[in-house]
């Protein structure tokens, strides 16, 4: 099967069913695993405007006004390269953010010369639904026992940190109440998959909503509510970019007067792979988070360069 990718995520997908082989088109926002760098783009993600324009990367699905952009929505279709690639199979978004290469566009241009091939939509918007997208990738495909095999992997592993969560939880750890940002330059309160992130590893996003889009929010709203800890993962960035593109935000006059900042609980996050991405890092992202509510019951639970704390912040 010729299979193209126009979401990361599907990417990812892809690949962890042992289906690289058969990809043969992507985008340019299409990274990991390294292996997808060899095969030929077929759409690109353009920037958006705003603080950190010119090193996004991006790799979700859309939520919302410039973040979409960054947030992997399908870009700009190259018509004459997905000609060329003559797919069988292709893996795109309900409504790319840029309104490039959403499904409508692609079946658009696949029929303009009588291509029949299967244009499949992946939006979730929940933990149930990333997995749900895994097995629809493999029943697409020749790969759906590997597919139920990738999934029931990842339920243990969800299994395992929610049961130390509630472990924890019964000894008198507390869940930590979070913020959590998608964008710094306005900031974006997290949504979708990523409160439930929070919450299945023993958190508390006290703005983001659960299920829903990413939502534009304030520094007065984030020192009203007074976390515990900040979490910084801007769409398309990994934790080192984070913390640069942090170190160039301004921040309010009284942000040291925050709990999360005078206790050094601020974390720049490897959003592009563990958490913006809707696919099977999704699950380590929730480990990595764990282990940053609580370090006493996690340890060594994610890449040490996955995240770094911003003492000074």
């Amino acid at each position: 099967m010729r299979i193209v990718s126009l979401l990361p995520a599907a990417t990812e997908i892809v690949y962890a069913l042992g289906l690289g082989d058969e990809l043969v088109g992507r985008t340019d926002a299409c990274d990991y695993p390294p292996d997808a760098a060899t095969v030929p783009v077929v759409a690109r993600v353009p920037f958006p405007e705003g603080a950190a324009a010119g090193i996004l990367r991006a790799g979700s699905v859309g939520a919302g006004s410039a973040v979409d952009a960054a947030a992997g929505g399908s870009g700009r279709l190259d018509v004459a390269a997905l000609r060329v690639a003559d797919p069988d199979l292709v893996l795109a978004g309900e409504d790319g953010g840029t309104r490039g290469a959403d499904r409508a566009h692609v079946i658009e241009a696949l029929r303009s010369w009588g291509s029949e091939a299967e244009v499949v939509t992946l939006e979730p918007t929940s933990i149930e639904g990333i997995l749900h997208a895994i097995t629809t990738v493999g029943a697409m495909t020749s790969a759906e026992d590997e597919a139920i095999g990738l999934v029931e992997l990842l339920r243990e592993r969800l299994g395992a940190i929610e049961a130390q969560v509630q472990r924890r939880r019964a000894d008198g750890i507390r869940a930590r109440r979070v913020v959590a940002l998608v964008w710094l330059d306005p900031p974006y309160a997290s949504g979708h998959w990523i409160p439930e992130q929070v919450r299945r590893a023993g958190g508390w996003d006290v703005i983001g909503r659960e299920g829903h889009r990413a939502a534009e929010t304030s520094w007065h709203a984030v020192m009203e509510v007074d976390p515990d800890q900040v979490l910084l993962m801007p769409f398309g960035l990994d934790a080192r970019q984070a913390a640069d593109a942090w170190e160039r935000t301004v921040r309010p006059a009284a942000w040291h007067d925050l709990r999360a900042a005078r206790n050094g609980e601020v974390f720049a996050l490897d959003a592009r792979s563990y958490f913006t991405r809707p696919g099977p890092r999704t699950i380590e992202g929730i480990a990595l988070l764990a282990e940053l509510f609580d370090p006493g019951g996690f340890v060594d639970q994610a890449p040490t360069e996955a995240w770094i704390p911003l003492r000074d912040a």
